[in-house]
């Protein structure tokens, strides 16, 4: 499709307002699914993110690693587990999802946005100890049960001062969410959930979730494109919400009682998502308010 120079003028003015409401407000970002594996979506993520920065926002990025995690399991032998959408994680897990999530997928996205003319800058929460963690017990059936599953957190605090330093320096954040303990202990936290926190300790303007559906679906499969904090709870409590969107859907809700002015569930697999959701009239996913 060509794209006449009127109305790449007419997108442009559209996305006037936005800049200008959005000017130095900062936008947390989770980064995931099929945006991080496909070759023209990585690039367009990197290319959004650059431009938001060079517009006036402040994009800090939360990413996941899910299926490159699963293909170096594989590589060594061994299969990924989930109980309650969690990654079930021993020390040889963990092991690779330090390696894979603070190295290599970390890396790659730092370089991508790099290359595109910004100043990325890759961190795990155990630089700084800025994210503090502790073992999570997921809830069991029985009255009392807990779930025992491995070296994940669950997250005690997180200390906004590195971020916010390199945010100042017009940096921007890449974060692994890997979390440290008292002991110095590492931890596999959701990120979702990181993302969620973060937003909330930054007093985010916006909490974006990328992930490989249109959004909310209700049990029909139509999109909610509109959502309340009452509205998603009555999702959770008739089933609608289950599986591996409860904590992504959980840390959206947090997000959206706790301070963050909405949260948006878009998905990642349209190019340009971002740029869609952000920045013009017609966005691409669930937008969730506190009311």
């Amino acid at each position: 499709m060509t794209v006449s120079a009127t109305e790449k003028a007419l997108i442009l003015a559209e996305a006037l307002p936005y800049i200008r409401r959005f000017n130095d407000k900062t936008i947390v970002i989770k980064y995931g699914g099929n945006a991080m594996t496909d070759d023209k979506l990585k690039e367009d993520f990197a290319k959004d993110v650059v431009l938001l920065k060079l517009v006036g926002l402040n994009p800090v990025v939360v990413h996941g690693g899910g299926p490159q995690i699963n293909d170096m399991l594989e590589r060594v032998g061994k299969h990924g587990e989930f109980i309650q959408g969690m990654r079930v994680t021993d020390q040889e897990t963990m092991d690779v999802v330090e390696m894979v999530l603070g190295g290599q997928v970390n890396k790659e996205i730092v370089s991508l946005i790099n290359q595109h003319g910004g100043k990325a800058v890759g961190l795990t929460g155990k630089d700084g100890h800025f994210i503090r963690a502790h073992k999570l017990f997921l809830k069991g059936e029985g009255e009392g049960e807990q779930i025992d599953i491995g070296r994940v957190g669950e997250i005690d605090v997180i200390d906004p001062a590195l971020v916010s330093l390199l945010d100042s320096q017009d940096f921007i954040p890449v974060i692994a969410p890997i979390g440290v303990g008292s002991d110095g202990e590492a931890y596999n936290i959701n990120a979702d959930l990181v993302a969620g926190k973060l937003a909330e300790t930054l007093s985010a303007e916006k909490l974006v979730l990328m992930t490989n559906t249109p959004g909310v679906l209700d049990k029909n499969g139509k999109l909610l494109t509109g959502l309340t904090a009452e509205s998603v709870e009555a999702l959770f409590a008739d089933g609608t919400i289950h599986g591996g969107m409860l904590p992504k859907i959980s840390s959206a809700l947090d997000a959206a009682k706790n301070g963050v002015n909405s949260v948006h569930i878009i998905d990642g697999r349209v190019s340009h998502a971002l740029l869609l959701e952000i920045l013009t009239d017609a966005g691409v996913g669930t937008m969730i308010r506190a009311k």
